[in-house]
């Protein structure tokens, strides 16, 4: 499976400060943001992804993460030319995708849990259809919802509701099978101008073929899209990382663990950071 990391748009709700950085590379306590989302991906074992940004904001990307090759991966790199909806990166990524399936993550979405890591690496064996993740929240109107008959099958995929039929709403990371393309270039554009991911889902589940995985308790996922928002996903990474000693969205550790390079490699990459980050990845090696 490869990964595609959607990190576009003009991310107008945090004007002014995005005015002159891109959203996705905001601090998120000690890590660039979209370092969360990639985490995950790798943790799933995917080690083939598509950055999609647009124009202005490419070059940050690719002088941040490069080819990925020094953390073991192959990350290549898309333009947006304009924001037509999440649907629309797989589009865009469809000569990157080719034959394998792929998992589509917003690049300002944060994940963590204890059974993350088992939850991610088996929706990435997925074979056909789509898979997407659920959480329940209090507020559930302002995304998008996901219905339930009384046998606790998926009936139902609603966009911002009046009346949610549920507090289970749909997250920022999406499994597919390879036919994801094909369909979302037969959506029809949303009122709003975009090719709408919660159409997409749709599709699936006209189809039979749509699965949710639900994220319990235990698990936590932030949407970094507002100023409260940023600040309490920061707080909420630091709280967790001072506790107990160890980081989130470390990528370079994340590499490290899942084998994607060896310890001359995790080495190297910490002598060049000279804060307490590049410290932790050096003790890693020393606790071994």
């Amino acid at each position: 499976m490869k990964g595609i990391i959607l990190a576009g748009g003009k991310a107008t709700r945090l004007y002014p400060i995005t005015k002159g950085v891109c959203k996705q590379m905001l601090p998120i306590y000690d890590k660039p943001m979209i370092y969360y989302p990639l985490s995950v991906l790798m943790l799933a074992g995917i080690r083939e992804i598509l950055i999609i940004s647009n124009p202005k904001d490419m070059t940050r990307f690719k002088d941040v993460l490069g080819d990925g090759s020094n953390l073991g991966l192959k990350i290549s790199y898309a333009v947006q030319k304009e924001p037509k909806g999440i649907a629309q990166s797989l589009i865009i990524g469809e000569k990157f995708i080719e034959d394998d399936n792929v998992c589509l993550a917003l690049g300002d979405n944060i994940f963590y849990g204890d059974q993350l890591v088992a939850l991610v690496q088996d929706a990435a064996k997925l074979k056909e259809g789509a898979l997407i993740l659920g959480y329940t929240v209090k507020d559930p109107q302002r995304y998008g919802v996901i219905g339930f008959d009384k046998d606790s099958h998926v009936v139902s995929l609603e966009e911002k509701p009046k009346k949610p039929k549920s507090n289970w709403v749909t997250c920022g990371m999406y499994f597919y099978d390879n036919s994801a393309p094909k369909i979302a270039r037969k959506l029809k554009a949303s009122s709003r101008g975009e090719l709408e991911i919660n159409d997409l889902n749709k599709e699936y589940l006209r189809r039979g073929m749509l699965k949710v995985k639900l994220l319990g308790r235990g698990h936590a996922w932030l949407d970094t899209g507002t100023y409260e928002s940023l600040i309490d996903a920061s707080v909420f990474i630091k709280t967790i990382e001072d506790r107990q000693g160890l980081k989130i969205g470390c990528i370079e550790e994340v590499a490290y663990r899942m084998g994607y390079i060896n310890k001359t490699q995790l080495l190297k990459l910490a002598s060049k950071i000279p804060t307490s980050y590049g410290e932790y990845l050096k003790d890693l090696l020393k606790d071994e």
